[in-house]
């Protein structure tokens, strides 16, 4: 558990569980779940930049889309401002979607092609707001302008877009009902290189200038120390480590966050790391290892690991590690 206080936190996520199901045979029976997350718990400050990191298929994606109900949770319990939103129906959390919004990882396939620009924006704001159709101009042109872009624009379609004008239409499109949490799922990796850093720089700005709170979910570390406050390490759907971003990168506690981060190129060309190399392969989540997920990998790994799974424990002020044998 974070030690943050729950009344301090914006988002509370407790003990959050998603398995899906494995079905066979002619009559789709159940035989099986695959454990896509296992027991997450964090949460998220106002105004705060709160990163998931870790491996393709460590469950930072399901996680943020099971935060904002996009994917229902097996299990656990959602606060949003102090308000289950795991107790809501369907219709409620519709209604709550104004303030909670996310930013999808592919713009080419998030877009609907058959909408132009003023259909995409002006949207979210009929479905929430009682607006005339100026102040629905003028809310769509303000948004625009933020991102960067012109009304002559409006009329055209996502096709006729580059990739990374698409992405900045998504932003729009997330944050013009003026939201006070975004899930960002890996908003630059379907970017070239060139581009991600504009993306990147506009939504720390607009996170600044509309006091956001984050999650901002990558594989790529140098972003993540780049735009984060604090970071969640995730290793087969479950929190390995979690901490101040300065204080996680000059101090990782976990053997997975330390391979994680000693892969990380330097832009210092005197600076020589040493490469931990991980043996094995990642478990199937369909039939995790007993224990520590991490222990089949691990080279401090004893009895104790491969028997009982740790929990989080705090080594330093806000910051957390699931280790039973944290030096």
């Amino acid at each position: 558990m974070s030690i943050i206080n729950p009344k301090d936190a914006l988002l509370d996520v407790r003990h959050l569980q998603v398995y899906f199901p494995i079905k066979r045979g002619l009559m789709k029976r159940v035989v099986g779940h695959v454990h896509a997350v296992e027991d997450v718990s964090f949460t998220v400050r106002p105004r705060e930049v709160f990163a998931l990191v870790g491996e393709s298929g460590c469950g930072k994606s399901t996680t943020g889309s099971a935060v904002l109900r996009l994917i229902e949770p097996t299990g656990g319990e959602v606060y949003f401002g102090g308000e289950n939103l795991s107790a809501l129906t369907e219709e409620q959390v519709r209604l709550k979607r104004r303030d909670m919004q996310f930013i999808f990882q592919n713009p080419y396939a998030s877009l609907n092609p058959r909408m132009n620009v003023w259909k995409l924006l002006s949207e979210p704001l009929k479905v929430h707001f009682d607006l005339s159709a100026g102040e629905l101009r003028e809310r769509v042109e303000e948004m625009l302008s933020r991102i960067g872009m012109t009304p002559d624009q409006l009329e055209r379609y996502p096709h006729q877009f580059s990739g990374g004008q698409k992405q900045r239409i998504s932003i729009a499109r997330a944050l013009i009902t003026h939201p006070s949490f975004v899930v960002a799922d890996e908003p630059v990796s379907a970017l070239d290189v060139s581009i991600q850093a504009q993306i990147l720089n506009l939504m720390m700005e607009l996170q600044q200038e509309m006091e956001l709170s984050l999650v901002f979910i990558s594989h790529d570390l140098n972003v993540v120390r780049h735009i984060s406050n604090r970071v969640g390490v995730m290793y087969l759907g479950s929190l390995m480590e979690t901490g101040d971003t300065e204080e996680l990168y000059r101090h990782p506690a976990h053997p997975y966050t330390q391979a994680l981060l000693s892969a990380v190129p330097s832009h210092d060309p005197l600076h020589k790391s040493q490469h931990i190399m991980l043996e094995g392969d990642v478990p199937n989540p369909a039939n995790p290892p007993s224990g520590c997920p991490f222990h089949t990998r691990c080279g401090r790994c004893t009895e104790e690991c491969r028997k009982h799974k740790p929990a989080l424990r705090e080594i330093a002020p806000d910051h957390l590690v699931a280790c039973h044998h944290v030096e």
